[in-house]
C-alpha cells in the first residue's frame, strides 16, 4: 500500500508546484493574462505555457529520482520554478530585437515554439544537476 501512497502524494505535490509556478508566471508576464490568451486560440502562448508545464514536470521527476523524502522533493521544485523563472528572464533579455511577451501577446509561434524548447532545454539541465 506504501508505494501507492507515495505516488499519490507526489502526484499532488506535482500538481500544487505546477499550479504554484504557472500563478507565478502569470503574475510575471504583464502584457497579457496567459489563460485568457489560450482561451482566445493564442497557439505562441500555448506552447509557452506547455514547455513551462512540461519543464517544471522534468524538473520533479529528477527530483523524485533523487530526493529522500517528500519535502526535499517540494524543495527542488520550487528552486526549479525559480530557475525557469530566471530562465525566461534571461530569454526575454537576449531577444533585444523584439520583446518576447509582445510577441507571444501578438501570436508569433516561432516565438513561442522557442520560449517551449528553452524550458524544456533548461529543465533537463536543471534536473541533471539534482543530486
Amino acid at each position: 500500500m506504501e508505494p501507492f501512497l507515495y505516488t499519490f502524494l507526489y502526484f499532488i505535490i506535482a500538481i500544487l508546484i505546477v499550479f504554484i509556478g504557472l500563478v507565478i508566471f502569470e503574475l510575471v508576464t504583464t502584457k497579457y493574462k496567459d489563460w485568457e490568451e489560450i482561451g482566445n486560440d493564442n497557439s505562441a502562448i500555448g506552447l509557452s505555457i506547455a514547455g513551462k508545464i512540461i519543464g517544471i514536470c522534468i524538473i520533479l521527476s529528477f527530483a523524485i529520482y533523487h530526493s529522500i523524502n517528500l519535502s526535499e522533493t517540494i524543495v527542488w521544485g520550487a528552486y526549479g520554478v525559480l530557475l525557469q523563472l530566471v530562465a525566461y528572464f534571461i530569454f526575454e533579455g537576449l531577444t533585444r530585437k523584439f520583446s518576447v511577451e509582445e510577441k507571444l501577446k501578438q501570436g508569433n509561434v516561432a516565438v513561442g515554439i522557442v520560449s517551449l524548447a528553452v524550458s524544456i532545454g533548461l529543465a533537463f539541465v536543471i534536473g541533471a544537476s539534482i543530486t
